[in-house]
């Protein structure tokens, strides 16, 4: 059985991403300043970051047997991620958001058609994959990820949490969460009124993750560990598109504990990565490799030669093959 960094499981999709200069009104219209077709969906797009890091990664998931979904599977093995535990629904169809972004307000605005595919089974769970997992990577507080939870802890893998938006049940899992990353939003949800992050951070490394890190958007990101607290601020980029901009945080903040970096360490790439994302349309196409990024870290210059290769494909990859 082959061993895996990091493990995630998604319900993977197809981004349209359209990026306009400003919102139409209604009944009005607006040119399309740039078109982009890639692969979606939180973890999904977080593996795709850890792949560009280094890792070692799988997807475990579900999709149609549609082109939307062998553009999906293919996504991933464009940038080496085990598709093994991918399940392609005979006569299902995979979603498709529609992400609208603009220049005017840097703000988006996402229609999504969830397709009929589904989530993966608790009965499909590849027990020997999540057993031969660092990290298992989630973003779902539900019985399947409560499972698959339970099987990847029992042989020793560590569990990652991507906690963007509150969930019923996201308390009932906290203990079980070593690495707990939760949005501006979800800080707002769990601690309502409160600002002192290292207090409420440490509130919820008390029930058991060994690190807690809230990511406040432009403002930077905050959190603790073992070694103290940490607050970094955002890099300044001329931002495009925010899309996946906390999705590929998470998944270069995997990869980075894969590295053996510290939570702070892990936390000021992770912020890198998301910074250059932001620079080009979509949640994959301005994802760096870890060059880019150490250059970027280094010189504050990002070298856009590789970058710009994705971002031309992701323009029609319906006919195109990355060369």
């Amino acid at each position: 059985m082959k061993k895996y960094d990091i493990v995630g499981i998604d319900m993977p999709n197809v981004d349209l991403a359209v990026n306009l200069r400003k919102f139409p009104r209604p009944n009005g219209g607006e040119p399309i300043r740039e078109l982009s077709w890639q692969g979606g969906g939180k973890i999904a797009s977080g593996l795709v970051a850890s792949a560009r890091f280094g890792a070692k990664c799988a997807v475990i998931g579900a999709v149609g047997d549609d082109l939307y979904g062998e553009f999906c599977r293919d996504d991933f093995l464009r940038h080496g991620i085990d598709v093994s535990s991918l399940f392609l629904r005979e006569g299902k169809s995979t979603g498709l958001a529609v992400v609208l972004s603009d220049e005017e307000s840097m703000g988006r605005s996402i229609c999504f058609h969830p397709g009929t595919a589904g989530m993966v089974r608790e009965e499909e769970l590849d027990g020997e994959l999540l057993g031969n997992c660092r990290i298992l990577y989630i973003a779902m507080f539900n019985e399947l990820t409560a499972k698959a939870v339970k099987l990847a802890r029992a042989k020793g893998a560590k569990i990652l949490a991507d906690a963007d938006y509150y969930q019923e049940n996201v308390g009932r899992m906290i203990p079980e969460i070593d690495v707990f990353i939760g949005s501006e939003d979800m800080f707002r949800r769990l601690f309502p009124g409160r600002e002192d992050v290292e207090a409420c951070c440490r509130e919820i490394m008390e029930r058991g993750p060994e690190i807690v890190v809230f990511t406040f958007g432009e403002k930077g990101c905050k959190g603790l560990s073992a070694d103290g607290f940490f607050a970094l601020p955002a890099f300044p980029v001329h931002a495009v598109d925010t899309v996946g901009a906390g999705d590929v945080y998470h998944g270069a903040y995997a990869a980075a504990l894969i590295r053996g970096f510290s939570a702070e360490k892990a936390a000021l790439y992770a912020s890198g990565v998301s910074a250059i994302k932001c620079t080009r349309i979509g949640g994959r196409a301005g994802i760096p490799d870890f060059q880019t990024l150490e250059r970027f870290l280094s010189t504050g210059e990002i070298d856009y030669c590789e970058i710009d290769r994705r971002v031309k494909f992701y323009e029609n990859p319906f006919q195109n093959r990355l060369k």
